[in-house]
């Protein structure tokens, strides 16, 4: 039996992959701080679905904690795969709280380094995000690309990971793979989230704020489709390349050390306003807009090339904006008694 540790468990994606590897029979691990920058409640209930199988052990620690993370691998280990999921998220709030980024994405991931290290894994793998394109012009986005201009503090922690983890694979021969999510939305989805924001707001008949007066493209990719890349891509470990004349150093998501980066994104960006129209329609009622310019943080439009991931594993996402928001409003229905 594959064991197997997610970090940020309760969350969005780490709980959707938890269930996913639960449903194959893995023994799972989850790690989470439970914190507050969102309602409590719903990683709660995200929880409480993943605890009725007997092959989950969850456990309440934060990243930073270095003693509470090096103590859960050498009692629970060792672990066959590790994907580190849990990190401060959102571009905004990285404008108003700056120090819960570093403190949690890069100390916290150092931590998981360190650990891996002295307690070897099969593959690391972590999240980094789409966000780290920042200021590139060039579509779609491309892992061989420079992203050496940031736009905002969430992204350059996102950056910082990839380097850490091209260095631990360096001097310590930790296979790591990074994965550049593009926009996840899906059921159970994060509440400061696009779809989640603008459901909530349209069924109360509250105005939707609508930023880039709507000139904004998303490549909005559903959570099951992002799972199914990490769930293939744990089998792929990184191998080293020492040998290999031909490598291109000027494409950071390759290396002579056993490490890669891939994008996982649906190639088909969407249109802010066509999302805004699905959503309406799952809806039945038509949103009252408020149209603002670009907020600091952001960029106008996002585009994953993921071609190097159908390389790789044979998949790339595909589930289409209208099943994916149809699937969300069917469960926050449910989930919120509409």
């Amino acid at each position: 039996m594959n064991k197997i540790l997610i970090t940020g468990a309760a969350g969005f994606i780490g709980s959707h992959l938890a269930k996913r590897c639960l449903d194959e029979q893995w023994d799972v691990t989850g790690l989470d701080n439970i914190n507050d920058y969102y309602d409590v409640n719903l990683k709660f209930s995200r929880l409480k679905i993943l605890q009725n199988n007997p092959s989950f052990q969850f456990h309440k620690l934060d990243l930073r904690d270095e003693g509470d993370i090096m103590d859960l691998f050498e009692q629970k280990g060792p672990f066959d795969y590790v994907v580190n999921l849990a990190a401060q998220a959102g571009v905004r709030y990285s404008i108003e709280n700056p120090r819960a980024y570093t403190q949690s994405n890069i100390d916290g991931f150092l931590n998981i380094l360190e650990a891996c290290r002295h307690h070897p894994v099969r593959h690391l793998i972590y999240a980094s995000s789409s966000s780290v394109y920042g200021g590139n012009k060039k579509l779609p986005f491309s892992t061989s690309d420079n992203i050496d201009h940031p736009l905002s503090l969430y992204a350059t922690t996102k950056k910082a990971n990839e380097l850490m983890a091209h260095t631990y694979s360096s001097l310590y021969g930790i296979p790591t793979t990074g994965l550049r999510f593009f926009t996840v939305y899906g059921p159970w989805g994060r509440p400061d989230m696009a779809l989640f924001l603008f459901t909530k707001a349209i069924l109360a008949g509250k105005t939707i704020d609508v930023f880039n007066y709507g000139k904004m493209r998303r490549d909005f990719t559903y959570v099951d489709d992002i799972v199914e890349g990490i769930f293939r891509l744990s089998s792929h470990v990184p191998q080293p390349r020492k040998n290999d004349l031909d490598l291109d150093m000027n494409d950071p998501s390759i290396s002579f050390a056993p490490y890669r980066v891939f994008n996982i994104g649906n190639n088909q960006p969407v249109d802010l306003t066509y999302f805004i129209e699905v959503l309406e329609k799952n809806l039945g009622k038509t949103a009252e807009k408020n149209y603002l310019p670009l907020q600091d943080g952001d960029v106008p439009a996002t585009y994953a090339d993921v071609d190097p991931l159908m390389e790789e594993v044979g998949f790339k996402p595909s589930t289409t904006i209208e099943d994916g928001i149809r699937n969300f409003v069917i469960w926050y229905k449910e989930y919120y008694g509409v």
